[in-house]
């Protein structure tokens, strides 16, 4: 497994991946030499200060392993998938796409309140508020791999309010990042997916309902709600009851609309012939 972080300046990110590391996981660390900026080496700024933490365990993280070609990390993780390794600070867009089309990456954001952010900051660097928002934005909304798209595409996001090492660590142990459905979803969680991408074609002015019938975890049929094949789509004016805003269980005799569910019936014919 591959867990790649990424996250605002002075949200925690290093201590996301100090948990990690605690819990097995090796820190490697990408570089470009042509763009030090690009690096994914922790930041002293990202650790949350916390009196009641053994000194011990806000020191340095140990850098397992250190790439300065995308291609060669990639090989590795990828010949060593059933290892565990982080990259603690995911900055540029090109290492994340790479990585993404791997089944054994999961990719996590971290964000925290600015004020939050600054306090931390401070803790560690005399920035002063307007060069803090400054430095913050430039990463944020960069020209060439711009931070907010990066943390968007998370399969995980954190807000990291936490105020101790200790707080955080609980919150991250609560949400098991080890589960392996977080890297490869159920079946039930896959065909219950495939039901809200179906719901998103209906064209029913009053409610969005995807279906999908399934029989020995092989899909038959999906179906959404709108009016039926050949007549006028509901959200075109097809369905007059529903384009007049009636209030839920009014006038549903004069409904054209059909549920998803025997929409999806309708498609699943030819398998029950």
């Amino acid at each position: 497994m591959l867990i790649g972080i990424s996250g605002t300046l002075g949200s925690g990110k290093t201590e996301v991946a100090r948990y990690l590391t605690f819990q097995g996981f090796k820190l490697i660390v990408f570089k470009q030499d042509d763009d030090p900026s690009e690096s994914s080496t922790p930041e002293p700024d990202e650790m949350i200060s916390d009196l009641t933490i053994d000194h011990q365990q806000t020191s340095k993280i140990e850098i397992f392993k250190t790439f300065d070609d995308l291609t060669a990390l990639d090989n590795y993780v990828t010949v060593n998938w059933k290892e565990n390794y982080v990259i603690s600070h995911i900055k540029n867009m090109n290492m994340l796409k790479a990585l993404q089309k791997r089944p054994f990456f999961l990719h996590i954001s971290i964000d925290a309140p600015l004020s939050v952010r600054y306090a931390r900051s401070k803790s560690k660097n005399n920035l002063s508020l307007d060069d803090f928002v400054k430095k913050n934005d430039e990463l944020l909304f960069s020209v060439s791999n711009p931070l907010i798209e990066i943390n968007n595409q998370a399969q995980v996001k954190i807000i990291n309010t936490s105020t101790s090492i200790k707080d955080l660590f609980i919150k991250l142990s609560e949400l098991n990042l080890l589960n392996p459905s977080r890297l490869r979803p159920t079946w039930d969680s896959y065909f219950m997916r495939l039901a809200n991408l179906a719901a998103l074609r209906s064209n029913c002015m009053k409610r969005r309902v995807g279906c999908v019938i399934v029989r020995e975890s092989r899909v038959i049929a999906t179906g959404y709600n709108g009016t039926p094949r050949h007549l006028t789509n509901c959200n075109d004016g097809g369905c007059s009851r529903c384009n007049k805003g009636q209030g839920s269980g009014a006038s549903l005799s004069t409904c054209l609309c059909l549920h998803a569910e025997e929409n999806a019936l309708l498609e699943a014919r030819p398998e029950w012939d």
